[in-house]
């Protein structure tokens, strides 16, 4: 769990839980001037500038969403901020502040937490946001970590998941699928390691999909570029779930249906030839695997010429009438598949 397991560890009884967080808080600074009043006080004061305030949160439980016997608690302290900033990218908001609650066991000493906040920190600092609240508590199951995300938005920027038209194209930034098989690749090399600890890990040639699962970044630069490009997309999201999943959700709230054409969805290939190594379906992992956090989202055919040739975008479908549903169009054969959302459900029962 920690790299240097030779030093004397500290019990988070020693510092109690103000003491802890005035600890693991003490080195975060203010970047943001809407950031009024940090942590230290009974709230945190944030100036709206005249802006819309978006917020969302999520949870991230030991056993369900991390395993500690393959996930660095630095990484996990990145990736427990960056998914939350990519809920905030999807929006076409700016991300500005960040409150971090954690609940940990007493198996946990102070320099676990340590690690927990230094990626925290990182993640704070690549993205700009500020750190100005929290809690923590103790916990009989393991370790959670929770954060809530704010940003600040003009009105008119900020986009919904509701606003697709018939029509309009369906786009996605950057690749997909990767995350998922990054997360195979530990799943196994972690299996072999229970069964026999003297074997060595075989990691090597994987690093771009463990990065995409360890440590994946949020698409708050997609909004800068939409902009430049005189896009202003019509619905938006983020692919945490699966490809699918994300669909289904543009097209409930849009009331519209969607055909994703299976040969344009964007795969690295890494991802296909681990894929193939594994003997899984890549299109599957794309369409059911999630947490690649790249921003699907829709725009007006007129938009098409400002965006065909960017690296950063592909046109992966289009918007059709609500009563035509939502189907993958097959690579070569041109059947049409039902779209159903096989991707992440945390309350789902796991084999």
């Amino acid at each position: 769990m920690l790299e240097d397991k030779s030093q004397e560890l500290t019990p988070i009884s020693k510092l109690g839980e103000f003491g802890l967080i005035k600890h693991l808080t003490k080195n975060f600074p203010i970047v943001q001037s809407s950031t009024k009043l940090s942590v230290g006080d009974d709230a945190a004061v944030i100036d709206a500038e005249g802006k819309k305030v978006v917020v969302s949160t999520d949870m991230l439980a030991e056993g369900i969403h991390f395993n500690l016997g393959y996930v660095p608690l630095k990484h996990l302290g990145y990736k427990s901020v960056v998914v939350n900033l990519s809920d905030i990218a999807a929006m076409n908001a700016t991300p500005t502040q960040i409150l971090v609650s954690v609940a940990v066991s007493n198996r946990f000493p102070v320099e676990a937490l340590e690690e927990i906040y230094e990626g925290i920190a990182l993640a704070c600092n690549r993205y700009k946001v500020d750190l100005v609240g929290g809690d923590t508590t103790s916990s009989k199951s393991g370790l959670v970590i929770s954060v809530t995300a704010i940003g600040l938005e003009n009105e008119e920027q900020i986009v919904k998941r509701s606003g697709a038209k018939p029509n309009d194209l369906l786009v996605v930034t950057g690749d997909l699928g990767g995350a998922y098989l990054g997360l195979q690749i530990l799943e196994r090399e972690h299996s072999v390691f229970l069964a026999n600890p003297n074997m060595q890990p075989e990691m090597e040639g994987y690093d771009y999909i463990l990065e995409r699962q360890l440590k994946p970044e949020a698409r708050t630069d997609i909004k800068a570029k939409l902009s430049d490009l005189d896009i202003r997309p019509t619905s938006m999201i983020d692919v945490s779930d699966g490809l699918a999943s994300e669909i289904l959700h543009l097209s409930d709230q849009s009331k519209v249906g969607f055909n994703l054409y299976e040969e344009k969805i964007p795969m690295d290939d890494l991802t296909i030839q681990t894929a193939d190594e594994l003997n899984l379906n890549p299109a599957m992992a794309a369409l059911n695997g999630g947490e690649d956090y790249e921003l699907l989202f829709t725009i007006s055919p007129n938009d098409f010429d400002k965006i065909k040739n960017h690296p950063d975008f592909t046109v992966i479908g289009h918007a059709t009438e609500n009563n035509d549903g939502n189907f993958l169009i097959a690579r070569g054969s041109h059947q049409l598949i039902p779209l159903t959302a096989q991707g992440w459900d945390a309350f789902l029962k796991r084999g």
